[in-house]
């Protein structure tokens, strides 16, 4: 099966805990989990939609930190 670029999202929304801090004072995180994907909006409009598989409690407490990686199209299709 061949996936158009419709197919894919435009972004993966991954997450990553805060874990403690470094010697110098910085947030020290997590590795990163795959918790969603942003899609592409239908038609011309601008921008993407945000679909969470999952939403994390340390989001809701400020204890984390959440990225937006590109797509490319050598990517495993998203399961």
């Amino acid at each position: 099966m061949t996936t158009t670029k419709s197919d894919r999202p435009l972004f993966r929304v991954t997450f990553s805990r805060i874990t403690g801090k470094d010697a110098s004072g910085n947030d020290q995180l997590a590795r990163p989990k795959e918790i969603g994907a942003v899609w592409a909006r239908k038609g011309d409009k601008a921008g993407g939609v945000i679909s969470l598989d999952l939403i994390p409690i340390e989001l809701t407490q400020r204890q984390g930190v959440l990225f937006l990686v590109p797509v490319v199209s050598g990517d495993a299709d998203p399961a």
